[in-house]
């Protein structure tokens, strides 16, 4: 058996998930840009936070040759040297890489680097079988640590390593889980050694915690056939009642028997579905549209986050906003638009402020898709900008939520599968706007849109015109799609 830290944790989400990966990895769903942004960043943090361990060396990653960098290791650690980083073991196939190694006079320190902004308890199972290997070679490990971002601090001028970062000792958690790894080995190793047979391991809590397994799509889907939209997918049903529904094999919307307890909202989105019927609240709907006064400006926000801050006030995975669009729409149905779009590399929230007063007048309507969002970057630049602050606040009461009609189930079809979300309104409604999105080059959702600006200022000038052109007509085509949203409750 061959073992890395990142395997011995999948397999400790789920097993099969470790078989899948060894033998048969065309089945799990590759890494989308999200996760490869993901990805960097943990990188990026990983390396700032080898600063707080100055003058180490570092082992070179070879993925052809572990022993190379083991050996290399040990030559590092017989030299004296007193950080080390990634440090590489090998015992019985399983290799670990260790962030950060410190050598002290009572024994090795362990220190385990993640870009979250806590210890989650799946980072105890990666330090614990780091410490297993080291003890089982027969080294003396006197601490164990997990570094993660301290979600609190906010940059002033320089950046403060010591306060972005957090140092937790887990050393006790992790001694306490040493117990018990033989035997997850040894069950490991069981599943993997036979080849042939996929472990038959049935869907569950793991399959989404704490992480979603890139195995979901072909355990769901392929094997057990489980539809888009099912009993996992009813609005707050919770686990318990999902568990109740699938242990008697039922997972269709449609095969929920009539007695089961469910709430009067989910009975109705069941009942809709059931008897595929759209559900229409028109004085409702009617009464919304007379809160609306023309003309209105159609606002929708597109942000990133930094889990190292660049600039003052920002604190790590701060939302940051750095575009905007906007669909003036006037009483006769014609439409003005405008849109702000910040240069690459500097921060974005001055200059977006004061062109968002600018184009939005006061005594106006402005109209957000859940408008929680929207309000809250508002509020955010207002504390920010105190000689901004009237103006921007009075943008943020003048707000109203295109949600809230199907949010209050007011207009409801099926193929809303239960939701409110726009991800499910607009094909419903609009589901020509579904087919723009896909003919969008480049960016055509918000994570998209979110990747595409963090990386904007490594690019080259001729990259950077093509990606300012993809955000700039993908923002375009949120505010035009509430328009559009909006034209259809008008004509019911």
């Amino acid at each position: 058996m061959t073992l890395s830290k990142s395997l011995y944790t999948r397999a400790i989400q789920c097993p099969k998930s470790l078989w899948l990966k060894k033998y048969t990895p065309e089945v799990l769903t590759p890494p989308d840009a999200s996760a490869k942004a993901r990805f960097e960043t943990g990188n990026i943090v990983g390396d700032l936070a080898c600063k707080l361990f100055p003058d180490g060396r570092e082992i070179p990653f070879d993925a052809h040759d572990f022993k190379s960098m083991a050996r290399l290791t040990q030559a590092y650690l017989d030299e004296g040297v007193e950080n080390i980083y990634e440090a590489t073991f090998i015992y019985e196939g399983i290799v670990v890489m260790v962030d950060i190694l410190r050598q002290t006079p009572l024994g090795l320190e362990l220190y385990e680097v993640k870009s979250s902004t806590d210890v989650k308890p799946i980072y105890l199972h990666d330090v614990s079988i780091q410490l297993y290997v080291l003890e089982a070679l027969g080294f003396k490990v006197g601490a164990c640590h997990v570094v993660h971002i301290n979600s609190g601090y906010v940059r002033e001028e320089a950046l403060e390593l010591e306060k972005l970062f957090v140092v937790v000792d887990v050393t006790g958690e992790v001694q306490d889980l040493q117990g018990s790894i033989p035997a997850k080995l040894e069950a490991f190793e069981a599943y993997l050694d036979d080849k042939y047979h996929e472990p038959n391991i049935d869907i569950g809590k793991q399959c989404n915690d704490p992480y979603e397994c890139d195995a979901k799509a072909y355990c769901w889907k392929v094997q057990r056939h489980i539809p888009e939209y099912s009993i996992f997918n009813i609005f707050n049903l919770g686990s318990k009642k999902q568990q109740e529904l699938y242990a008697q094999n039922i997972v269709a919307i449609e095969a929920i028997p009539e007695d089961f307890a469910m709430t009067p909202i989910q009975w109705q989105k069941v009942d809709n579905w059931k008897k595929q019927h759209t559900f229409i609240d028109h004085e409702a709907i009617a009464e919304f549209l007379e809160t609306l006064t023309y003309p209105i400006y159609h606002l929708d926000f597109e942000t990133f986050q930094q889990a190292v801050p660049l600039w003052n006030g920002v604190s790590p995975y701060k939302q940051i906003p750095f575009q905007y669009s906007l669909h003036v729409e006037h009483r006769d149905g014609t439409l003005e638009h405008k849109a702000f779009l910040a240069e690459a590399g500097v921060d974005p929230r001055r200059a977006l402020a004061e062109k968002l007063v600018e184009d939005i007048p006061l005594h106006v309507n402005i109209l957000t898709y859940n408008m929680s969002f929207e309000k809250g970057v508002i509020a955010s630049l207002a504390e920010l900008f105190p000689d901004l602050h009237v103006r921007l606040m009075h943008i943020h009461e003048n707000i109203k939520d295109l949600m809230l009609p199907f949010q209050k189930g007011h207009y409801v079809t099926p193929s809303m599968q239960g939701s409110y979300s726009i991800k499910y309104v607009l094909p419903a409604l609009v589901p020509e706007m579904e087919l723009a999105y896909k003919k969008l080059e480049g960016i055509q959702n918000g994570g998209d849109a979110m990747n595409a600006y963090a990386s904007l200022h490594v690019k080259n000038f001729d990259e950077q015109m093509k990606v300012r052109e993809q955000l700039l007509r993908y923002c375009e085509l949120d505010t035009l799609a509430m328009v559009k949203v909006l034209g259809k409750l008008k004509e019911v």
